[in-house]
Formats: C-alpha cells, sequence, structure tokens
C-alpha cells in the first residue's frame, strides 16, 4: 500500500523538480515512482504534473547505462528548429519591410539603424504573411548589423551675425538654380569630431 508524503515534503519535492533540467526531471520523477511502488506512478505524475509519456521514459532509462551516461539533455537534433530554419523567405521579407525604413551614417556606409520599433517590423512582416515575435525581429536587426539610434537632444551653440544672412544666399542661389532649370539638393555636411 502507497503512503504519500506530508504536504511540506510534497512542496519541496515540487520546487526542486521545477529547478531541474528535462532529462533530470524525468529521471527524478522515475526514481520516486519506482521508490513508491504499486500506485506511485499515478501520484508522482498528480505531485510533478508530468507526462505518462515523460515518466515511461525516465523509467527506461534508469535501465540503460548508456542513457544514464548521456550528457545531452535532448537526443541530437530535439528541440525547436529556429525561425531561419523553418521560414522560407524570412530574410527577404525583412529587407523588403525595412527598405523604405532604413537610415545609415554618411561617414560610415555599414553603420545603420531604422525608424521602426520591433513590434511595428513584426507587424509589418505579418501584413506579408510572415508570423515572428520580436525576439526573432532582434535576431534579424543583429545578423543585419542594424544598431539601436537615440535622439540626441544638444543645445544651440549660440547667436551668429551671419546666421540669416547665409540662408538668405542660399534661398537666392536656389531661385537662380531653379529658374534656370537646373535640380537643386540639399545637403548636411557637417561633421562630428
Amino acid at each position: 500500500m502507497m503512503h504519500p508524503y506530508p504536504g511540506e515534503i510534497e512542496v519541496q519535492m515540487q520546487r526542486y523538480y521545477e529547478s531541474l533540467s528535462e532529462k533530470d526531471c524525468r529521471r527524478y520523477a522515475a526514481i520516486e515512482a519506482v521508490k513508491l511502488g504499486y500506485g506511485g506512478q499515478a501520484y508522482i505524475r498528480r505531485l510533478l504534473g508530468c507526462h505518462h509519456e515523460t515518466l515511461q521514459l525516465g523509467l527506461r532509462e534508469l535501465e540503460d547505462e548508456t542513457a544514464l551516461g548521456q550528457e545531452r539533455i535532448r537526443q541530437p537534433g530535439g528541440g525547436r528548429k529556429s525561425a531561419f530554419e523553418t521560414i522560407v523567405g524570412l530574410d527577404e521579407a525583412f529587407l523588403r519591410v525595412l527598405e523604405r525604413h532604413t537610415a545609415g551614417s554618411p561617414m560610415d556606409e555599414s553603420v545603420k539603424w531604422t525608424n521602426l520599433k520591433r513590434h511595428e517590423i513584426a507587424g509589418l512582416l505579418g501584413n506579408e504573411g510572415i508570423e515572428v515575435s520580436v525576439t526573432v525581429v532582434d535576431q534579424l536587426l543583429e545578423k543585419y548589423n542594424f544598431r539601436k539610434r537615440k535622439a540626441v537632444k544638444t543645445l544651440a551653440t549660440g547667436e551668429n551675425q551671419y546666421r540669416n544672412e547665409q540662408f538668405e544666399t542660399i534661398d537666392q542661389l536656389k531661385h537662380s538654380y531653379q529658374t534656370a532649370g537646373n535640380p537643386v539638393m540639399s545637403m548636411d555636411t557637417k561633421k562630428k569630431n
């Protein structure tokens, strides 16, 4: 006849079980079930919340010297596959989504960023039929060397007596080029040291 553990021991067992790896969980549950004898498996499954198949695998592993010596938690190839392996066209869709939302440093072409937030990128990918989490978006941003960019607030460096004059000169030049049918392009050429 199986006798259940006292309540405080059950709580300790549950806390310990939760701290173990997947492999150690099933083996611990199996040892406890064997110790209790008849009715032990059902009791341990209820107490620890483990599945019947998990407990059976743990029981088989206790009998297998090779399995006990195994260091891996899962079999080779086990676990969830990466989104990069399972979602066809993920990289192309990501680059297509960011195509019109990418900016970069004029001084270093390898430095680029986007004005979109992670959840906005995930939403735009969803519109393309690709559902991903913001974690995958983070991985994509890192893969394609996008950096986080923060708005920097700086104080004005003061007034210059020729400030208005330079803008009037630019406006006159712009007007004369446009009148002559020439294109006008605006460019900020200041360089931070």
